[in-house]
């Protein structure tokens, strides 16, 4: 399986910090996008110490001890940013994180919070993770579409983030991955303005190389509110 990406993060044109942090690990074939929490202290802090102790995951594990390994280091994470939280008194900091694994002809994602893992295959688009957020019991409930929720007054509320309680549930997929497939990592400062509709127009079929710069370059146009994250992975 031959694997060629493209990743970028932006501040955005409203916030003085970039509280996004991503991680691309091709060798290990890791990819991480995690969203420090707005409004909070230290959410930059909450998201690199995620991608920081990713990083440290041991190289070369086979594909059932790198799982493993990648939700112990997330765990980890979870504890260490409370620990910072409550040894600095900085009430409650943390990220949200989606976070990829492919091995041979497979994927896992772990998640919480509302970034997202998109696939788009034979020129369709289907989101593979489900926002722990306040809007998402809306969406699946079939009181509101995915697009329609980005518009809600508390699409900002997350249930769930690195850091943030005492025990972080993650939420876990797996599947199947086969050539000409592309995934789709990013936080939800490319979602609240990129409907389905135009995910699928802007991502099917653009160049690997420039894609990243170029979600981020429409997410700035249409307001640039938050920090911007993306990291786009084509299956060969």
């Amino acid at each position: 399986m031959t694997i060629r990406f493209s990743a970028a993060t932006h501040v955005g044109r409203v916030r003085k910090i970039n509280e996004d942090s991503i991680l691309a690990l091709p060798d290990q074939k890791i990819w991480v996008v995690a969203d420090g929490m707005g409004g909070h202290a230290a959410g930059d802090y909450a998201s690199q110490t995620i991608v920081d102790t990713i990083a440290m995951i041991e190289p070369d594990l086979p594909p059932g001890d790198l799982m493993r390994g990648l939700r112990q280091a997330i765990l980890q994470a979870h504890g260490i940013i409370r620990d910072e939280a409550k040894a600095k008194n900085l009430g409650t900091i943390g990220a949200t994180i989606v976070a990829l694994i492919l091995t041979d002809e497979h994927f896992v994602a772990f998640w919480a919070g509302d970034s997202r893992l998109y696939r788009f295959r034979d020129g369709k688009m289907a989101m593979l993770t489900t926002d722990h957020s306040l809007v998402a019991e809306l969406v699946l409930s079939g009181e509101l579409s995915w697009d329609e929720a980005e518009l809600h007054p508390q699409s900002n509320a997350i249930t769930r983030a690195v850091g943030v309680g005492d025990e972080l549930e993650l939420d876990k997929i797996r599947g199947d991955v086969v050539s000409g497939d592309r995934l789709l990592l990013c936080s939800d400062g490319l979602t609240k303005y990129a409907t389905f509709n135009t995910l699928e127009k802007m991502v099917i079929g653009a160049p690997i190389e420039t894609i990243a710069d170029q979600l981020i370059g429409f997410a700035l146009d249409a307001g640039g509110g938050d920090n911007i994250s993306i990291i786009v992975i084509d299956v060969i």
